[in-house]
C-alpha cells in the first residue's frame, strides 16, 4: 500500500441548524491503522470535542474516537460527522447506508436523498440506548443543583456508559448552568446529562428541529474525560430519548442541547432497540492532515475489531 504524505481533514459542525451552532468534530480518513498515541496527539492538537479515525474495514468502515486527552467508548455527533464526511469525500451517496465498527459495536448510517430546509446536508446515525438505571442521586449534586437552580433533581439515573443523568423542573433556568463542570462531584465528572421538557409556556420561543418545536431539552457535562461542556452530545440524546418517547408516547421526539453554541436532533426507535438521530452538519474547513506511516498500527485495530479482516 502507497500512504501519501498527508490525509484528509475535515472540520464539521454536527447536529447544527445553523453555521457556528451544533459540536465541532474532526474527521480524518486514515489509509491504514495508526496507533493509538498518535491519534490522542493529533485530537489535543486539534482541540475539538472529538475527533473520529476513520478507516475502510471489511464492507465498511472502522471508527475510533479521541477527545483532546482521551480515547472515548461511543461518540455521537462525530459519528454523525464521519458519515457526512464519507458523503464530501464521495465514499458514501446520498441513499445510501453503510456501517461503521466501533468500539461500542456495528453503527449504522445513512445520507438522506435530500438535505434539510436550509440546503445543509443530513445525516442519520443509529446508536446504542442503554436502560437507565433508577438511582439515589448524591447529596451534593442536590445541594448544587438547588443554589444553581433553586429546585433538585426530580428524577435520578445512572447508566452502563457511565454518564449520570437528572431530571429537572420545566420552569428552572437552565441559562444558570454556565460553568457548572467545575463544581461537579466526582462520581458526575465523566458525564452528567441535566434535562427537562421544554414547558408550555416557552413553546413560543422553542427551538425549532426540523421545523417542530423541540419536546425536550438537556445540557451534558464532562470534565473527567477533558469536555467541560459538550455542545451537542448524540449518544445522551440516544440514551434519554426512550424516556420521553415513553412519556409522550411517541416513537420520535424531538431534542435540543442548549448549550451556549446550541444545536439539536430527531430522535427515533428502531425495531433493533437502537436509537436513530437525525441531524444536519455545516462544514467548516476541508484540508489536509501531515502524515508519517511510522505511525502504521494495524494489529492493534485488528484486537479491537477481530471479526472482520481489513481490506
Amino acid at each position: 500500500m502507497t500512504i501519501s504524505p498527508s490525509l484528509p481533514l475535515l472540520l464539521i459542525e454536527a447536529f447544527a441548524q445553523a453555521p457556528h451552532q451544533g459540536n465541532g468534530a474532526a474527521v480524518v480518513a486514515l489509509e491504514a491503522p495508526t496507533s493509538a498515541p498518535w491519534m490522542q496527539a493529533v485530537a489535543a492538537s486539534l482541540k475539538q470535542s472529538e475527533t473520529a479515525f476513520v478507516v475502510p474495514w471489511g464492507e465498511g468502515w472502522a471508527i475510533r474516537w479521541f477527545t483532546p486527552s482521551c480515547e472515548v467508548q461511543l461518540c455521537g455527533h462525530a459519528t454523525l460527522a464521519a458519515a457526512l464526511a464519507l458523503g464530501h469525500w464521495g465514499s458514501l451517496r446520498p441513499g445510501e447506508s453503510s456501517v461503521f465498527l466501533s468500539r461500542s459495536g456495528p453503527l449504522t448510517v445513512t445520507l438522506p436523498a435530500a438535505s434539510d430546509a436550509l440546503g445543509a446536508p443530513m445525516a442519520t446515525i443509529e446508536l446504542p440506548s442503554p436502560p437507565l438505571i433508577p438511582a439515589t442521586p448524591l447529596e451534593s449534586l442536590q445541594a448544587l443543583l438547588i443554589e444553581r437552580l433553586g429546585a433538585s433533581a426530580h428524577q435520578f439515573w445512572t447508566s452502563s456508559l457511565g454518564y449520570s443523568v437528572a431530571l429537572l423542573d420545566s420552569q428552572v433556568d437552565f441559562k444558570r448552568l454556565d460553568g457548572l463542570a467545575e463544581h461537579l462531584p466526582e462520581p458526575c465528572r465523566s458525564g452528567l446529562v441535566l434535562m427537562q421538557a421544554v414547558a408550555d409556556a416557552a413553546h413560543g420561543s422553542a427551538p425549532l428541529i426540523e421545523g417542530q418545536r423541540a419536546d425536550y431539552q438537556l445540557r451534558f457535562f464532562a470534565p473527567a474525560l477533558g469536555i467541560p461542556e459538550d455542545p451537542v452530545t448524540g449518544s445522551a440524546h440516544a440514551l434519554v430519548a426512550p424516556y420521553w418517547q415513553h412519556r409522550l408516547g411517541r416513537d420520535d421526539v424531538r431534542g435540543w442541547q442548549c448549550s451556549p453554541q446550541g444545536g439539536g436532533m430527531t430522535c427515533e426507535r428502531t425495531a433493533s432497540g437502537a436509537i436513530r438521530l437525525r441531524g444536519p452538519g455545516q462544514l467548516v474547513l476541508d484540508g489536509h492532515l501531515a502524515w508519517d506511516e511510522q505511525v502504521c498500527d494495524p494489529e492493534s485495530w485488528s484486537v479491537l475489531f477481530p471479526d472482520v479482516l481489513a481490506r
